[in-house]
């Protein structure tokens, strides 16, 4: 299985941005209708973002809608959710399963639409794992964290360690992909960007979401495994593919069924060069 490494957040009333970055390497481009947007732009950019996808693109294009609880997500949705070039719908400040299902629900005509919540509140990191069980078109998770900040009134990075962490595994338990990482939001911190993901790769996250092409380098790079990490990978698949089963490996490490499926996810991403 291939996971996105990159997801580009380009705003919806800006469609010859938006025309550019479906061929800027990104994995995945997120047209947005929410926070990029001004008010008073709102139907501009929805007009303009069911125009472009009234036919498939050549990478895979998500959209975020407005939040949930006001009227311009019913639009929305009715706009864009049905057309041949969405691959999937981001659903902002997801705070509850019901949510979810209500959405799943109202889209159903259309066939299976994946989607994708985004937690941004406390209360949306405490119903973590009952949002990602909610219904089985929801496809992945992930933090809003310059909302949840605000939310939690934080100002150390460091304090988003646990929120994170209860996302990651949340989703893990739930069967889902591992979730991205937020935004770096200064688009000129390359180095920073760099320290930042590979803090990120260590909780567990698998990716990034970008506001930049300038980004997309710096978190590939960073989520991508290393020379020795795909050696080391490429040793436990032979030895499980020679012996079956737990064992030790001459260098010491014990080997079991996670192991080599850690092993062999890696030597997937490494596929990707």
């Amino acid at each position: 299985m291939t996971f996105p490494l990159t997801w580009l957040y380009v705003p919806g009333d800006r469609p010859h941005i938006v025309a550019k970055a479906l061929h800027c390497g990104a994995d995945v481009v997120v047209i947005d209708l929410e926070d990029a947007v001004a008010p008073d732009r709102k139907e501009y950019a929805r007009a303009a973002t069911a125009e472009l996808l009234s036919e498939e693109q050549p990478v895979p294009v998500h959209v975020r809608v407005n939040a949930l609880d006001g009227p311009l997500a019913t639009a929305d949705l009715k706009a864009v959710a049905a057309l041949p070039g969405v691959r999937g719908l981001r659903l902002p400040k997801v705070t509850s399963p019901v949510q979810i299902t209500r959405i799943a629900t109202r889209l159903a005509q259309h066939g299976p639409r994946p989607l994708y919540a985004l937690l941004e509140t406390a209360l949306g990191v405490e119903h973590a794992y009952a949002i990602a069980t909610a219904h089985p078109d929801l496809c992945g998770i992930s933090l809003g964290e310059a909302d949840l900040r605000a939310d939690l009134g934080l100002r150390a990075d460091a304090g988003l360690d646990w929120s994170r962490s209860r996302v990651i595994v949340a989703a893990r338990a739930a069967g889902l992909a591992p979730p991205p990482q937020s935004v770096h939001p200064d688009i000129r911190d390359l180095e920073g960007l760099a320290s930042s993901c590979a803090h990120g790769r260590s909780l567990g996250f698998l990716g990034r979401s970008a506001i930049h092409p300038r980004q997309l380098p710096i978190i590939e790079r960073a989520y991508l495994p290393t020379q020795r990490e795909v050696e080391e990978a490429e040793t436990v698949v032979k030895a499980a593919a020679a012996e079956p089963g737990a064992q030790a490996l001459p260098d010491g490490r014990f080997v079991d069924a996670a192991v080599v499926a850690s092993a062999r996810r890696t030597l997937s991403l490494a596929r990707r060069t």
